[in-house]
């Protein structure tokens, strides 16, 4: 998500330990790539920065597996907002003294940061041989690569393109999931009249936005979004218009509440849903986790409600809001993947962790059965046997059905647009929103910033 403009170029020392790097795996017959000076491999406290996972009680899981097998590595987890991502890790990368693992997305965070990231082949090769990229989901190896560089190990897959509902609150009004622009008006109405909020978005947030309007792209002609972001077609393409002109209509139609273009996806967003203010809300799968008891209970904490009690939430099909008979299909990327610094002073503890969770029937596992991303590796599955989830009677086919409905999704999410058309898709999206242009016009706008940042149009 994602502000980020040119990678600066590598350091003299940096590409002395590249050229190092290469002449050992040559000798070695693709041994290890790290460092003699990297410190042990077995011990050691390596301090790990992220924006996800976005609460701490799941990264700590997740430590607490590695520890079970690397009891003297100490992994430090400190969350930081997405939204003050690029100025905090920026300045400590640069420094020298930042984290020695940092969390990587697709896209532009790759340009960004690909500089400071140690190269990870090698360790994916150790780890699953030398045909590793059959081994992992393809969308979590071309998101995190660079000029044939692996930036970062995917350590899971998210999708989105659907919407999450509040199952209680449904249920209580006698509701279904709307499938149509209409039967989401009425939705809407319904909950309005009983003094419950619709549906629930940050609109102030690139992502989110990204992700609404993709939806509603795929419902007006599937697979146009796409097309746009390679430069296959032009952001002025009528199918984009009237994208634009839908998102309109969801704000003047009161489906978005209000005040929407000033509100944050977190926390504002996600604590109004979570504290049961509104019915929906547009999450991807990384929202998995909380039809969990335990990760619910957290989230809760978290949005400062005491003592309250978990409830279902359902995943639902993003409704056919151009009423063209198309499904929205979804689209994903990898979630993150874990990069080591090239300056970290522990790389060899760092290298245990990152391969752990990245590449390890034990480390997948902990992050299938979490249910924050879908594991990399492809062979893993949840567990739904240590899956504790808060009502199994209604949660655990629906979200057995979204798994396995992600698997087979093709279609990028992050990766084809770069930090500068991501600023467009915002500027675009909040201009419509609030009226100050027309979707002709905020097209058109947008088609000049990719242009102007040097997309190529067919």
């Amino acid at each position: 998500m994602r502000l980020p403009p040119r990678a600066r170029l590598r350091p003299l020392s940096i590409l002395v330990a590249a050229a190092l790097a290469v002449t050992t795996l040559a000798a070695c017959g693709g041994g290890s790539a790290t460092p003699a000076d990297a410190g042990s491999a077995t011990s050691g406290t390596v301090n790990w920065w992220g924006w996800t996972p976005t609460d701490t009680a799941t990264a700590d899981t997740y430590i607490a597996a590695f520890n079970k097998q690397y009891p003297n590595i100490k992994v430090n987890y400190k969350l930081v907002n997405i939204s003050d991502w690029v100025a905090a890790l920026r300045p400590a990368l640069a420094s020298g003294n930042g984290p020695d693992v940092f969390d990587m997305q697709p896209g532009a965070y790759v340009t960004q940061f690909g500089s400071f990231a140690v190269d990870q082949t090698a360790l994916a090769e150790q780890a699953l041989g030398s045909d590793w990229k059959t081994k992992v989901a393809p969308i979590g190896i071309s998101g995190l690569t660079a000029d044939g560089k692996l930036t970062a190990m995917s350590v899971g897959q998210v999708y989105a393109g659907m919407l999450w509902i509040n199952a209680d609150i449904f249920a209580k009004y006698g509701l279904q999931p709307p499938t149509t622009l209409a039967e989401w008006k009425q939705v809407c109405a319904t909950l309005k009249q009983n003094k419950v909020g619709c549906f629930v978005q940050g609109a102030a947030q690139e992502g989110f936005d990204q992700d609404t309007l993709q939806s509603i792209a795929n419902s007006v002609q599937p697979g146009l979004w796409t097309k746009v972001s390679k430069g296959e077609a032009r952001w002025t393409d009528p199918g984009i218009v009237k994208t634009l002109a839908i998102w309109k209509d969801l704000f003047d139609s009161g489906i978005m509440q209000p005040g929407a273009v000033g509100y944050q996806q977190y926390p504002d967003a996600n604590n109004d849903f979570l504290t049961g203010k509104y019915g929906m809300i547009m999450m991807g799968t990384w929202y998995t986790q909380y039809a969990t008891t335990k990760a619910m209970t957290a989230a809760l904490a978290a949005a400062g409600v005491s003592g309250a009690k978990p409830f279902p939430i359902l995943p639902v099909a993003f409704p056919d809001v151009a009423g063209a008979g198309n499904v929205s299909e979804m689209y994903g990327d990898a979630d993150f993947g874990l990069a080591i610094s090239t300056t970290s002073k522990v790389r060899a503890a760092a290298e245990k962790f990152v391969k752990w969770m990245a590449t390890s029937a034990e480390g997948q596992q902990a992050i299938a059965d979490q249910l924050n991303d879908l594991p990399s590796l492809t062979s893993v599955e949840p567990n739904f046997d240590n899956v504790a989830l808060v009502d199994p009677a209604r949660q655990k086919g629906p979200v057995q059905q979204l798994i396995a409905k992600a698997g087979a999704v093709t279609e990028p999410r992050e990766a084809l647009l770069s930090a500068d058309v991501q600023n467009g898709i915002l500027a675009a999206a909040t201009s419509v929103a609030t009226g100050k242009a027309s979707p002709e016009e905020a097209a058109k706008t947008l088609q000049e910033a990719a242009e102007a940042a040097g997309v190529t149009f067919k």
